[in-house]
């Protein structure tokens, strides 16, 4: 008996076979690379999630004759769309996340309802990575595509076509839509009639945990399960990585450290106040039932990747360039190259812009105080160190909006860091618990299978039968000493770049008139 999840990101998708003890027999990834075709769109073929899918699914449930899957579960990154026409086809590309083509279109959004009736029913504040104003953008530049779609589904709902299945999304995954309120579980007429929409236009949504309908024999070989097998709702991958980490309950705090670090509060209502808003917080629904999830998050996982493959290519663990059979190898070797002090430097990790509080698209990362002793280790080291500041500056703003909390549950590739795991609790002054699973968001979709089919009564029981840690880092009050001054000397210099952005703005702004 095991279950199956399959969590389709951004730019990979994996599936693991899970028993119900929450042991991982068999995991697959398949990767996929999104097209730019114009400055700012970020765009890539639908059928590209599918055949992921398929092949990581035909991968992980070969040989399961002992185990056969007895439900499946998909969960997926959020804010991605694809247009699909009155028969379920794609009629236009998938528009990602990390398109901002929608720039104008977001801050229309928000002029027309007001920042904070927008925020107080989608728990979001306006940006251009969210669907609708893409979708606004699509009416006015391209109206034959608006024309020709039927509806905007997410990822999963588009799956769950392909398998013969009724488009349905889950709370947290249509909360990333921006027209979905949060409190009523229904899309919000007054924002769809500003976009020109209507609900028929969009996924049915569902709580997470639904189960979608039981594959015919076409689509259950299709995948690798026997026919007949429930296809259960999962959610969005940052929620379902909460609920892998036991993050189900009001007060308990996770990390995801992977491209972005995203932490997360689970809660038993929406945190929609004044302060949750100046923090721009984003705060929907939980897969958990009658719990939601206030999020903040930062590009990390980003910075320390660009530095790891400038150093040494994608595959290099040295500088001899010799192979290597994992990544992991390569962090390994960077660590050891690191000082045992403070390196010295000030880095901030945005290499994309910043998230909480600001959301400022036009920020990029900086490396400041640079010497000729400045060496390889030093600059990783740095990179960790503005990681563990950034994540000290989030926990304050999620404190302030939430409620203290003194523990983090953290997975995610990050997690496999010791010193940036030493260097987050230290700064952050709170105890860091590594979980046992590092594919969180999948064994969150395995819970939601197991829960649906009633292999757990519910699940609380579930999360005591399968989340576990695997080692505590405990913060270090020197080290946390050592670096007093850098934390001060961090959030100063994001503030004193601000006349470098503003410069950067007018002076495009001044060419294109001039043009």
């Amino acid at each position: 008996m095991s279950l199956l999840a399959i969590d389709l990101g951004s730019s990979q998708c994996k599936a693991v076979v899970f028993r119900a003890n929450g042991e991982a027999l068999s995991s697959a990834v398949q990767t996929y690379a999104p097209e730019f075709p114009e400055p700012s769109h970020c765009e890539m073929d639908p059928e590209r999630f599918w055949v992921a899918a398929v092949q990581a699914s035909k991968l992980v449930t070969r040989n399961l004759r002992r185990d056969p899957i007895e439900a499946v579960c998909f969960s997926s990154h959020g804010e991605t769309f694809i247009p699909v026409g009155k028969h379920g086809k794609a009629v236009g590309p998938a528009i990602l996340n990390i398109d901002t083509r929608a720039t104008s279109e977001a801050a229309w959004c928000e002029k027309s309802i007001g920042r904070k009736r927008l925020f107080g029913m989608t728990g979001l504040v306006t940006h251009a990575m969210y669907s609708l104003p893409k979708i606004v953008w699509l009416r006015q530049h391209q109206p034959n595509l608006t024309a020709a779609t039927a509806r905007f589904l997410s990822v999963p709902a588009y799956l769950l076509g392909h398998l013969g299945l009724p488009p349905y999304i889950d709370y947290s995954l249509a909360g990333r839509f921006l027209a979905f309120d949060v409190r009523r579980h229904e899309w919000s007429d007054e924002i769809l009639s500003l976009a020109q929409t209507k609900r028929s236009q969009f996924p049915i949504p569902v709580p997470a945990g639904t189960i979608a309908g039981k594959l015919k024999a076409g689509a259950a070989r299709t995948l690798g399960v026997p026919a007949g097998t429930p296809v259960v709702v999962g959610g969005h991958d940052q929620v379902c990585a909460a609920l892998g980490a036991g993050a189900i309950d009001k007060g308990r705090v996770s990390d995801s450290m992977g491209t972005y670090e995203c932490l997360l509060a689970t809660s038993d209502v929406p945190a929609l106040d004044d302060q949750a808003l100046a923090a721009s917080l984003n705060s929907y629904n939980h897969v958990v039932p009658g719990k939601y999830a206030t999020l903040a998050y930062f590009p990390s996982g980003i910075m320390v990747s660009w530095f790891r493959n400038l150093v040494m290519g994608p595959r290099r663990s040295s500088r001899k360039s010799s192979a290597i059979p994992d990544q992991a190898a390569a962090y390994e070797w960077l660590e050891s190259q690191c000082p045992a002090a403070p390196s010295g430097l000030c880095i901030t990790p945005h290499l994309i812009g910043t998230c909480n509080p600001d959301f400022n698209e036009r920020a990029r990362a900086v490396i400041a105080g640079l010497s000729p002793n400045s060496g390889c280790g030093h600059i990783y080291k740095g990179i960790l160190e503005g990681i563990a500041c950034e994540l000290a500056n989030v926990c304050a703003l999620l404190a302030k909006a939430c409620r203290d909390f003194h523990d983090i549950y953290a997975t995610g590739g990050g997690a496999e860091s010791p010193l940036g795991l030493k260097l987050r609790a230290s700064l952050t002054a709170r105890r860091i618990h590594v979980m046992k699973s590092p594919e969180s968001a999948c064994l969150g979709g395995a819970i939601l299978a197991g829960v649906a089919v009633g292999i757990y009564s519910g699940i609380s029981e579930a999360v005591r039968e399968v989340v576990h840690e695997k080692e505590t880092v405990d913060p270090d009050p020197d080290v946390r000493a050592s670096y007093t001054a850098q934390i001060e000397k961090y959030r100063l210099l994001y503030s004193a770049l601000t006349p470098v952005r503003d410069f950067d703005v007018s002076h495009l702004s001044n060419r294109r008139q001039s043009a």
